[in-house]
């Protein structure tokens, strides 16, 4: 009994001692680990802050993606001191600084180390109509609150901005200052903002799609809007779901265009798109208008 105790107790003192070993043999893996990343992690960072991989001029400074904005325009707003190492690119600053500056939607930053130089890819806002604030609106930001020519003003100077295909106001005076040789776009809104906001994007994409050309709608009165077209002004009432069918009538009146009285029409009243009317200015009384091809 004896000697079985014996060995059991030997037994034990050698897997203390292999459990002891493997402990240290562990321990020693992971300070190899650390010291391999650390080493790694070290070399990057001096490789990247040799003077072979710092940017020194905006030229180094890729821009990609712009269409409407001059690439020097973009270097010049990037908040980069040269020399600068690409280590120390901060690609969010940039992002923000880009975007509060700029009518740009996106920014995602790269870098490249053959040859050095950082990748500034964007993706612009576009301008797709020149808003006018019947009032001035002070939430709307940086507002310009120059009139715009040929806007109809009483009192107080109306708030003039830009609008996306997306409703996002862009303000006009950040717009012009980056490239004053832009074309503004051709189509004008009149009206309050928050009125119109909630529908701009399918009210755009409707009037981009109508037959007859439109260059100005006026939302200052909810209740009846106002479409300056090709064929004239023509009055639709509230916008709602007959929008696009008051369109499709409206490219069916085109033998207006024609007739000898066309000069006297007033206003086409398409309130009723299938009893259209066009208001003359003679004979007083309205004449109903003809649709049949």
């Amino acid at each position: 009994m004896t000697g079985i105790v014996s060995v059991s107790q030997t037994e034990l003192a050698q897997r203390r001692q292999q459990l002891r070993f493997r402990r240290r043999v562990r321990f020693l893996q992971t300070v190899w680990r650390v010291l391999a990343v650390s080493s790694l992690a070290g070399g990057l960072f001096w490789v990247a802050t040799l003077p072979a991989w710092v940017i020194r001029r905006p030229e180094q400074v890729i821009i990609q993606g712009n269409h409407y904005l001059p690439a020097q325009t973009i270097q010049t707003l990037l908040p980069i001191p040269y020399p600068q190492s690409l280590l120390r690119v901060e690609p969010q600053q940039i992002a923000d600084t880009l975007k509060a500056k700029a009518p740009i939607a996106e920014v995602t930053i790269s870098r490249q180390l053959f040859p050095p130089s950082l990748i500034v890819q964007v993706k612009e806002r576009f301008p797709v109509a020149i808003a006018v604030q019947s009032v001035p609106d002070p939430r709307l930001t940086a507002p310009n609150r120059a009139a715009l020519p040929g806007a109809k003003t009483k009192g107080a100077a109306p708030t003039v901005g830009l609008l996306d295909e997306k409703g996002l106001w862009i303000p006009l005076e950040l717009y012009t200052s980056l490239n004053q040789s832009l074309k503004m776009p051709s189509l004008k809104i009149i009206g309050s903002f928050q009125q119109y906001h909630p529908y701009w994007s399918k009210l755009y994409q409707e009037v981009g799609n109508s037959p007859v050309k439109i260059s100005e709608i006026d939302w200052r009165d909810p209740t009846n809007l106002i479409l300056k077209t090709e064929l004239g002004v023509v009055h639709l009432g509230s916008y709602d779901s007959q929008f696009s069918y008051q369109l499709s009538v409206l490219d069916q009146m085109r033998k207006l265009k024609s007739h000898p009285s066309f000069s006297q029409i007033t206003y086409i009243d398409l309130r009723n798109p299938d009893a259209p009317v066009a208001q003359m200015t003679q004979p007083k009384d309205p004449v109903k208008a003809d649709t049949d091809q």
